[in-house]
């Protein structure tokens, strides 16, 4: 329910504020005095297309804010809990929208900024805005389809759930079959390739680790005449075994010996002498290490001709699997695995056309039950339009819900609904898009409303000069019509007929002023006398006479007795 609204330097409006009541709320005033623009603030506020030539003259920025109250069980909660914004304890939620003159907008639910994708998912549950150039969801077929099911209640709901999970479990294994198709020369020249790949890379049996041990290998053999060589000369220059050569140790251990007899003289220097003989046997424990590494290298060309085929080999595969041989391996399970995929592709095909087969059978048979209830909810919705289009004036109006069958299965079943009227006696049935008349085409509206009411989750309902083309009785009881639907929803309507207007449970008057050489729109609740005087204009016109003015308060007195 729209509580208040708020409307800053749009168009010709220069600040309105509006109280709006539960029930039927009317709002009249002479042509051109801005109640269609109150219409595009509130569709502007509800996410409608932003433009700077909505702005008026006062600022540089259009603001306008509704202020709402949701009931307790309504989804809205689920919406804003999905945006993370918080719910007021009161169940109020504020809604700001502004336009600036640079051409930005901004939304904002409860202080929050949202896009505008955000703010049209939450409006469209609050408001639902209804003109005379505004039924396209009427005229389109794929709609009529959601009125029925959205009378079908608990049963229909089942049904159609039952459909759309059988639905995606179909175009889940479809989607999966399409990995599968594909051009038999295509899938056998893929077969080729990746046999081709998995036996080259099978044939040389990589290990994970043995590339950094190969290297190092091929390294030392590589250089093992250089490492003997420098090996021979360190030892021999160490260690000699040649009488007529002093090696390093030679001339270590014959310093040492002199260090030793001079400590005899000088305490202090026995601790050096220990130093120095520590060293001697530390290189002495080297030089026999390094002469056994030494004594070890076995130099061997047919194994370095080996470890160079074995690292060409790799190389050669990392150039077209990998960079490292982890990466070759990997590569070689993916291509395995695909391998596979394709080898057995045939076998998949059968069992996933099986699976395919089956689901359908199940489907085909919920849509058939869906379609039984369908009709069945059809031949009431069919009576009560009828009905509902005869109490408005249309007595010779033929109603029917077409149904037709896809050759294909949809997410709502196989039907194809959609809704034929025929409005004069000998006129064919046709598409409701084919109705030229306004004032049918209202009516029309009105009556699915009416029957919808029940199980319509929207609050707001706003009719915007839906009466065009209707007048006299016809008119009396379309009011009649809308004041009974507004017992479930807040209504906003906006009428230049004078039994609408008398309907009212408020009645708000829009007119046009002159101030500081500007023409701006006020709103104004009117009290009872003030409602006598917007009547008898509606009725009389300009001039106001006592017969009008008694004619006004009887039209009010008998609206407070059919409410």
């Amino acid at each position: 329910m729209l509580l208040e609204l708020s409307i800053q330097n749009f168009a010709i409006i220069d600040e309105v504020n509006i109280s709006f009541t539960k029930g039927f709320n009317v709002l009249t005033g002479e042509t051109g005095a801005g109640k269609s623009i109150i219409i595009d603030a509130v569709g502007l506020l509800l996410g409608g297309r932003a433009n700077r030539s909505y702005i008026g003259t006062s600022g540089d920025k259009t603001i306008i804010e509704g202020l709402f109250h949701i009931d307790e069980d309504n989804d809205i909660s689920d919406v804003l809990e999905g945006f993370g914004i918080d719910k007021e304890p009161d169940s109020i939620i504020l809604i700001t929208r502004e336009i600036f003159s640079s051409g930005r907008s901004t939304s904002r639910i409860n202080g929050r900024t949202v896009t505008l994708n955000m703010l049209k998912e939450l409006t469209k549950k609050l408001v639902d805005i209804h003109g005379q150039h505004e039924h396209q969801s009427l005229l389109s077929p794929e709609n009529h389809i959601k009125l029925i099911d959205s009378l079908g209640g608990k049963k229909i709901g089942i049904l159609k759930e039952n459909v759309k999970n059988k639905y995606n479990e179909i175009l889940a294994l479809k989607n999966k079959l399409k990995k599968y198709n594909s051009d038999d020369k295509e899938k056998e020249r893929k077969i080729d390739l990746l046999k081709f790949q998995l036996d080259e890379i099978d044939v040389a049996n990589l290990k994970r680790e043995e590339e950094e041990i190969l290297f190092n290998e091929y390294n030392i053999l590589s250089n093992s005449e250089n490492i003997i060589e420098t090996l021979t000369k360190v030892n021999e220059t160490l260690n000699s075994n040649d009488y007529n050569y002093s090696s390093i140790i030679d001339q270590l251990i014959n310093l040492g010996s002199q260090l030793r007899d001079i400590s005899k003289h000088d305490k202090k220097l026995e601790r050096y002498v220990e130093d120095f003989d520590a060293i001697i046997f530390t290189i002495q424990d080297l030089t026999r290490e390094l002469r056994s590494y030494e004594e070890n290298i076995d130099y061997n060309p047919e194994r370095l001709n080996e470890l160079q085929n074995r690292l060409n080999t790799i190389n050669d595969l990392k150039r077209k699997y990998g960079n490292t041989i982890d990466e070759i391996l990997d590569y070689r399970n993916k291509i395995y695995n695909e391998y596979q995929f394709i080898v057995n592709s045939e076998e998949e095909i059968r069992i996933i056309n099986n699976e395919i087969e089956k689901i359908e059978k199940e489907l085909s048979k919920i849509c058939e039950e869906l379609t039984l209830e369908r009709k069945g909810i059809s031949k009431n919705i069919e009576k009560s339009i009828t009905k509902e289009l005869s109490e408005l004036n249309m007595k010779d109006v033929k109603f029917e819900v077409q149904f037709k069958k896809y050759d294909y299965y949809t997410q709502d079943g196989i039907d194809n609904v959609e809704f034929l009227i025929s409005t004069n006696i000998g006129e064919p049935l046709k598409p409701l898009s084919k109705i030229v008349s306004g004032g049918e085409m209202s009516r029309i509206m009105l009556a699915f409303k009416n029957i919808l009411a029940d199980v319509d989750n929207i609050s707001c309902l706003i009719f915007d000069e839906i009466d065009t083309g209707i007048s006299g009785r016809t008119a009396q009881v379309l009011s009649e019509k809308i004041s009974k639907i507004s017992k479930t929803h807040q209504i906003l309507c906006i009428t230049h007929l004078p039994q609408i207007a008398a309907m009212g449970d408020s009645h708000f008057l829009i007119n046009k002023i002159v101030k500081d050489n500007r023409t701006i729109t006020k709103v104004k609740k009117l009290d009872y006398s003030k409602r006598v005087d917007e009547l008898s204009r509606l009725l009389g016109g300009v001039d106001l006479t006592d017969t009008t003015r008694n004619h006004a308060k009887e039209m009010l007195e008998m609206s407070k007795q059919i409410r």
